[in-house]
């Protein structure tokens, strides 16, 4: 392939590469062709010829494919990446035929090229690709950034994170790293015998977590319908149906709340259930399952989050909410018998309390204020209100507080799990008692799931209910500090001039 490169063509911009772009087409060569031989990645290339000595050729002939990093001296020394790794290709007029060579100024920084040739490790060490043809696979149109400085705008990173991961290693490696996560925990999940199914993410009704909706419509049905907030009441039908005893899924939760560095509209859960089982089995599977995934991203029980090395070593330490506040703060909330007290010791810390809130709505309020900030290493907080846990199962001799514990790394919480209500007389008034509040508060688009209700009135067995919060799982394990670094596209306000720089 060959083309005359005008010196008005020399510089990287984006006009430059329009006009490369126009000349190859005018000269009948195709910038985006159908189709490229690759016969080796990058990294395989590596493995494959780690043998070669300093100054030794292979003999053997490959083709590969990625795009152009680096370029030196004109083109004679190119680095060419695929998403496997890196490998320096050689054109010189002593190994590469003239066709090639009068081409390699048509090459920009960023293009997507192919080539063939021998494989031989230089006098310095390095793997490179002798070129004997070289091929453009992709003439873009806009420069890379700066390789060496990568993207240090963070909003740029979040809103172009396809440019953010091609600049930025740490960035693909701690997406990658997700990836890795969401792949172990269903391995873990399939060996613990668990059934991974698929519910809707289009609901009638909204439900399965306190939380305010995305509504769109459905124009065939003539009806509103809502994003699923969670999955919890379908997977519940599950248990009900018989299908499995143990089901999970990884489901993404749409919820129409806040942004922060912990918080993202739409996030990744795991929730489970495992019938015959409690809460107290459920700690023992988080255990289990944290330490694989520390091992699988860190080598080890340990993971650097900031100033805090986070040790994942089960056992994990097992704190009732009621103790923590009083060891926090004084107030044994388990001696207080009555709404009005538990709102005036509440008000004597110095919170501003609601005139509405309840026992277990302050015992919360307090826990969340003077303890959450202060648990680091992964805890498990036990004994909930059953105020505020209208789907766990009361504790026997306290039937203010539930069989519910929280999981909590980084001051966090990671995970929210129950020995799941399954009477359905009780559950009933519980899901009653929270539509009321919730139209009580002018929630009127908030419904009561009477084929739920119907469903469980067929018998749900006694079952452990697991809810995982994937993203910020993956935070605490890579060391992240924002949620939008852990996702590859997060939620981002739209801007004005779309397109723009």
């Amino acid at each position: 392939m060959s083309a005359d490169t005008p010196e008005t063509l020399s510089t990287n911009t984006e006009e430059a590469r329009r006009q490369k772009r126009d000349r190859m087409i005018a000269q009948g060569i195709d910038p985006y062709p159908l189709r490229f031989d690759r016969t080796i990645t990058q990294a395989e290339l590596a493995e494959k010829y780690a043998h070669l000595e300093a100054g030794e050729r292979s003999g053997d002939v490959v083709s590969v494919a990625g795009r152009v990093y680096s370029s030196r001296n004109s083109g004679m020394f190119m680095d060419l990446r695929d998403a496997s790794g890196k490998v320096q290709v050689f054109c010189h007029k002593d190994e590469t035929p003239a066709e090639a060579m009068d081409f390699l100024p048509m090459i920009d920084v960023g293009d997507i090229i192919g080539v063939t040739g021998e494989v031989r490790r230089t006098p310095r060490g390095e793997i490179t690709v002798n070129a004997r043809t070289v091929t453009m696979l992709c003439k873009t149109l806009r420069p890379m950034p700066e390789k060496h400085h990568g993207i240090r705008d963070v909003e740029t990173r979040h809103r172009k994170r396809y440019l953010d991961v091609m600049v930025n290693p740490e960035s693909k490696e701690r997406l990658i790293a997700r990836s890795r996560i969401l792949a172990k925990i269903r391995d873990f999940m399939g060996r613990d015998g668990f059934l991974e199914v698929e519910t809707p993410m289009l609901h009638p009704i909204y439900g399965g977590a306190s939380a305010d909706p995305f509504v769109t419509h459905h124009n065939a049905l003539d009806q509103d319908m809502f994003l699923r907030i969670a999955p919890e009441l379908y997977l519940k039908r599950v248990l009900v149906s018989g299908l499995t005893d143990k089901v999970f899924e990884i489901n993404r939760n749409f919820r129409n709340e806040g942004l922060s560095t912990r918080h993202n509209p739409e996030f990744t859960m795991l929730e489970a259930y495992w019938a015959y089982a409690s809460f107290t089995d459920a700690m023992d599977l988080v255990e289990r399952m944290f330490a694989e995934l520390s091992e699988l991203v860190n080598g080890g029980p340990t993971a650097t989050m900031g100033e805090h090395v986070i040790d994942f070593g089960a056992p994990f330490r097992r704190l009732p909410m009621p103790q923590a506040v009083k060891d926090a703060t004084g107030i044994d909330f388990l001696a207080i018998e009555d709404d009005a007290t538990a709102r005036a010791k509440t008000k004597a810390l110095g919170y501003e309390v609601e005139d509405d809130w309840t026992w277990g709505e302050c015992l919360a309020f307090v826990f969340e204020e003077a303890v959450e900030h202060t648990l680091i290493q992964p805890t498990h907080v036990t004994d909930f209100p059953v105020d505020i846990s209208p789907f766990a199962k009361v504790m026997e001799g306290e039937p203010r507080l539930t069989e519910r514990f929280e999981t909590y790394v980084n001051a966090w919480e990671v995970c929210n799990a129950f020995s799941e209500l399954n009477d359905p007389v009780a559950q009933r008034e519980r899901m009653t008692d929270q539509w009321q509040q919730a139209q009580a508060r002018g929630e009127t688009m908030k419904e009561l799931d009477l084929d739920f209700l119907e469903a469980i009135d067929h018998g749900m067995p006694t079952a452990a209910g697991i809810g995982i919060g994937i993203d910020r799982l993956a935070m605490v394990l890579t060391g992240t500090t924002s949620i939008r670094d852990i996702l590859l596209f997060p939620t981002l306000r739209k801007t004005e001039a779309r397109g723009e720089d």
